[in-house]
């Protein structure tokens, strides 16, 4: 039977509809309520009655996994069992053996089953932990909700507990209420609610009692939460004054409890290095079974020691089973990630699950945010157009230089290429002047265009009359003084207040304001002289309607008598007001002359083609005596003369949020590592074009953008297509996130997918790797995520796929190392009792100091390796590629053998040459021996595996990574200790001090070995060269194939169509 949906069984599952489609009295009258319910509310009866029928205010939790889920979820694996196993018959061998018992037998077994203990219980505690923070998602939605609410019950305001809200009560709200269920707004006075902790959307929405309009052909359902007016939801918050509603969701049935659901709903994918250690125990078991029974049979029926005695036997058998158990394995594994999320936290980026680290490593497309994360989010002037001259600007200057500006006549010259056959007011409509802004959001961009006229012939109408007449030559810079005066309107015409040392920390105003203000006083100019030298008169104020404002000025540089107007707006506007222009930008009567209207709308269309927002600069000079101090003047006093046109066009401000400079480089660098980089953004399509040509990520294979509109009108097969030919996803909703996801890892990618809205939760836990934005995004975005970027730059993710990739390498080494030491020394057993050995070569307790020992410090060595050159020059690994793959394999296998043959020799060389010494004796010299070229091999071992295919015979074997001197010194004098140490020796680790012969075997056994991997590496190389996929990049018959994706929707994601992103 299938698990029950939550909140299957309540009414509101039946009794939703589209309420913000319908009136206040059609709202009143499907719930069932009497007319009056404004007023009087609901009675205290009804609201318990409707309290029984549809449950609590509050969203169902997850079921919690116990502590001991998490345990058992820990040591349910084939390899703690075979340890659990070896523990419990040596704990029956300790208990069992006699008091008087004069060997070590009984401290040696005792010993083993502490030691196997404590390796169990450490690595279940490091698991335990990890998985601490998995499950927060759900809280901290939980936690955004309101604790308290005003209601009107039987015609009084009470105040109850949010949770006692049912269907149908009329609460009531006022400025900073947290919003207690999804409302139907009845009553408004200049109400407006902050949605960003649902939507990410930072500007509030307006609200108003109003049924909403549907747009035929859409479903009412398809209306983005911003466009839906008359609602307000829960947990969102009142940002500006009062109004009433009745509840119409609570609980599960609320926008926020639907984005509960489906992060519950949402399983996290479990990484391929976690899918792989899996089955790489599933493997060793059958090794070690196989191993074991080897063993057993060879020392009951062939060894002279054990022949016929199956206690011992078993007992060998299990020596072998404890040797091959790669107890370290599962801690370096954990340390290697660890190390890896310490390094990326010092480079802002924060990996919340460790495992994720590897999945980085395989990205094959990151989908990005725009502002913020490949932008600076700073609204910057990019560009000054005057009537002959175009000036750049050094956005990314950081010194108050008139050279930041430089006239450059080459610079946005012409319309983009896809825009050159359109009307004016085509391009308009696909940038960022179109005044309809972004579906459900208040636009920033006050100065929008309404309609543009251009002429048929756009080339000869932006052509630059007199170009040799501006006052500086093509690539000088200009004077402090002359951008004073030309940007003088943009500074003087403002209440914009300029953030700290022209930051955005402490500033006031809108955001296309300030950036003329910004880029003023990084060309050196002094804002608060000039405003002192310049006080205002009287002021137009800035209204949407009019879409311009005017201030008047006294100035120095004009007669006593006379005052300055400076005119800022929409340039389609400016336009029509002006007759004249200012030559060059230069200031003053004798440098006007009359305006060209097509040379300056052409420069409109120019500037819009390339995603720019554009702002008109004008003035003009008026009598003192026209104005009064003081006076608020109307919008005639710009458009309503008897005489017309009137005003000097100055120039025109082009505007944008510039991309991040180092991302410019970062995405270089993804794509030089065979990595796409797609944007998603809320923004207009040729903002996103424009953006994505200076990023490169739009280029001649991804030359197009896709709405989300377009996205919306697709089928799945369709939209699989459209994921692979484009880089640029502009007017997205959080919807299609999900779908975007979703078509990728159908086409077999692995996707990064930012976000940082509550609605975008969903879209995180479904890709691959779920990245939140640090400062911007809310707290569930952040616990739904993998990796957290506290800059919000994107440049940091791509430093974070390298360090992933880096992971994936240093597990591989990992397993070069710690995998033919557990190997050899089960082989080892083996063969030493085919070897006819007095006994095993090495003890159970040397194998278990050699086990976590080298893997602690050798094994350290790998997990800690910094990247190899190239490692962003190589694709992404394929997916479902094997972590142990056929070449690594034959490594392994080759190191499990020169390791098993070296020990076993030098045992046999040891046993031949003391063969007149006691048994006893020359037992313990043959353990002596064969454990230090066991540890002295694997040091070998580790010092070829640092370079997967450079040579590692080079004095750089012993730099680049500080542990490299510090692991080989602690495990030599690990090594001579334990040797040398009287009693350490003997009673614990049953050996005896080595002689010249034991030091001669263990040094040549070192020499032979780290020759044999560097031959093989050298082999390896030339077939590289001649064209030999030693990589293991081709698919191999035993590789894992990719699951299939299952494109349907999650069940209520149809409500995330909210709001387009803000980015």
């Amino acid at each position: 039977m299938g698990k029950q949906e939550i909140g299957a069984d309540n009414p509101q599952m039946t009794e939703q509809a589209s309420w913000h489609t319908m009136s206040v009295e059609e709202t009143i009258a499907k719930m069932g309520l009497s007319a009056d319910l404004e007023k009087a509310g609901l009675s205290v009866d009804e609201a318990a009655s409707r309290l029984t029928k549809y449950g609590p205010n509050q969203m169902t939790e997850k079921e919690k996994v116990t502590i001991w889920q998490r345990i058992w979820h820990q040591i349910n694996n084939v390899l703690v069992y075979v340890l659990m196993t070896v523990a419990i018959v040596s704990l029956v061998q300790a208990v069992t053996t006699p008091p008087d018992d004069t060997t070590n037998q009984q401290f040696t077994a005792s010993f083993q089953v502490a030691l196997i203990v404590s390796v169990i219980t450490l690595n279940t505690w490091i698991g335990i932990y990890q998985e601490g923070n998995a499950e927060k998602a759900a809280d901290a939605l939980k936690n955004m909700l309101s604790t308290d609410a005003r209601v009107i019950r039987g015609g009084k305001e009470v105040m109850v507990p949010a949770g006692d809200i049912v269907p149908g009560d009329v609460c009531l709200l006022g400025l900073g209420d947290k919003v207690p269920s999804d409302l139907r707004m009845v009553s408004v006075s200049n109400l407006a609610t902050g949605e960003a902790a649902l939507t990410g959307e930072s500007v509030p929405i307006d609200k108003e009692t109003g049924s909403i309009h549907v747009p035929d052909g859409m479903d009412a359902e398809q209306v983005p939460l911003g466009d839906r007016k008359n609602m307000a939801y829960s947990a969102t918050l009142v940002a500006q004054g009062s109004g009433v509603g009745i509840a119409i969701a609570t609980g599960d049935f609320t926008q926020i409890g639907t984005i509960n659901r489906l992060v519950n709903q949402t399983e996290t994918m479990k990484t391929d290095v976690l899918r792989q250690i899996d089955t790489v125990s599933k493997v060793l078991f059958l090794c070690i079974c196989t191993m074991c029974l080897s063993t057993f049979l060879t020392a009951f029926f062939y060894s002279e020691t054990y022949k016929k005695q199956a206690l011992q036997s078993v007992n060998i058998a299990l020596v072998c089973a404890v040797a091959m158990v790669p107890e370290g394995l599962e801690a370096i594994v954990t340390l290697t990630y660890s190390y890896a999320v310490k390094v990326m936290a010092s480079q802002n980026a924060i990996v919340r699950a460790l495992p994720a680290v590897e999945t980085l490593g395989s990205v094959t497309v990151i989908c990005s945010d725009k502002t913020g994360t490949l932008t600076q989010n700073i609204m910057s002037l990019t560009a000054f157009v005057t009537s002959n001259a175009r000036y750049k600007n050094n956005v990314d200057a950081a010194d108050r230089v008139p050279a930041n500006f430089v006239r450059d006549d080459t610079y946005l010259m012409e319309r983009a290429v896809r825009d050159f056959k359109k009307k004016g007011t085509d391009i308009v409509a696909d940038g960022p002047n179109n005044p309809a802004g972004r579906r459900g959001h208040n636009p920033s961009n006050h100065f929008t265009v309404d309609s543009l006229h251009t002429t048929e012939n756009p080339e000869e109408a932006g052509k630059v009359v007199n170009p040799d007449g501006a006052p500086f030559e093509n690539g000088a810079s200009p004077t402090k003084d002359w951008i004073q005066a030309a940007l003088s309107c943009g500074v003087l015409c403002s209440k914009c207040v300029l953030g700290e040392n022209g930051g955005r920390t402490g500033e006031i105003g809108n955001p296309t304001e300030l950036s003329i203000l910004r880029a003023s006083y990084f060309a050196g100019v002094d804002i608060e002289e000039l405003k002192t030298e310049c006080p205002i008169v009287a002021e137009v104020p800035f209204s949407s309607e009019y879409k311009f404002m005017a201030t008047i000025h006294e100035s120095s540089d004009v007669p006593a008598d006379k005052l300055v107007a400076y005119v800022k707006g929409a340039p389609d506007r400016m336009v029509k007001v002006c007759k004249y222009q200012s030559k060059g930008g230069i200031i003053g009567d004798d440098a006007i002359e009359e305006i060209n209207p097509d040379y300056w709308n052409e420069q409109i269309a120019i500037l819009s083609s390339h995603g720019l927002r554009v702002l008109g600069l004008c003035r003009a000079v008026i009598p003192k005596d026209s104005v009064s101090a003081g006076e608020n003047l109307g919008p005639e006093f710009v458009n309503g003369r008897s005489g017309g046109a009137w005003l000097t066009m100055v120039g025109l401000c082009a505007i944008m949020d510039p991309p991040r400079p180092e991302c410019v480089q970062a995405i270089k660098e993804a794509h030089g590592a065979g990595v796409r980089v797609a944007m998603i953004t809320g923004d207009h399509k040729d903002t996103a074009t424009a953006i994505g040509h200076m990023l490169g990520i739009v280029d001649e294979k991804f030359s197009e953008a896709v709405t989300g509109p377009e996205l919306d009108a697709m089928s799945d097969d369709e939209i699989r297509k459209s994921v692979l030919t484009h880089n640029v996803f502009a007017r997205a909703s959080p919807q299609n996130k999900i779908r975007i996801v979703k078509a990728l890892q159908a086409e077999g990618q692995v996707t990064s997918m930012t976000g940082d809205g509550v609605n975008d939760a969903p879209a995180l836990k479904a890709a691959n790797m779920g990245v939140a934005m640090g400062k911007e995004g809310t707290d569930v975005a952040r616990e739904a995520s993998e990796m957290i970027l506290a800059d919000d730059n994107f440049a940091t993710i791509v430093y974070a796929v390298k360090q992933g990739r880096v992971v994936w390498d240093n597990l591989r080494k990992v397993l070069l190392v710690n995998t033919p030491i557990n190997n050899a020394q089960g082989m080892s057993v083996l063969f030493g009792l085919l070897a006819q050995l007095p006994s095993t070569p090495i003890s159970a307790i040397q194998i278990l100091y050699s086990n976590f020992i080298c893997a602690v410090t050798l094994g350290f060595v790998c997990a800690i390796e910094p990247a190899e050159d190239g490692i962003m020059a190589i694709p992404p690994r394929r997916v479902g590629k094997r972590l142990i793959g056929r070449f690594l394999l034959l490594r392994i296998i080759l190191g499990t053998f020169l390791l098993t043959g070296c020990v076993v020799g030098s045992a046999v060389i040891v046993n031949s040459y003391y063969k007149d010494m006691e048994q006893n004796e020359r037992l313990f010299k043959i353990r002596a021996t064969a454990f230090n070229v066991l540890d002295f091999g694997a040091i070998s071992v580790m010092l070829s595996a640092r370079f997967a295919y450079n040579s590692s015979v080079t004095p750089k074997v012993f730099m680049g990574n500080p542990a490299v001197i510090w692991s080989c010194i602690v495990v030599a004098v690990l090594q001579v200790l334990l040797t040398y140490v009287p009693g350490l020796n003997t009673f614990v680790f049953s050996m005896k001090r080595m002689d010249g012969l034991g030091w001669g075997l263990t040094v040549a056994s070192m020499v032979f070995v780290f020759s044999v991997m560097e031959i093989e590496k050298a082999i390896r190389r030339s077939l590289k060269a001649s064209g030999a996929d030693t990589d293991d990049r081709e698919a191999e018959f035993f590789d894992a194939a990719p699951a299939p994706v299952d494109m349907t929707m999650p069940k209520g994601a149809s409500k995330l169509n909210l709001q387009e992103l803000s980015h």
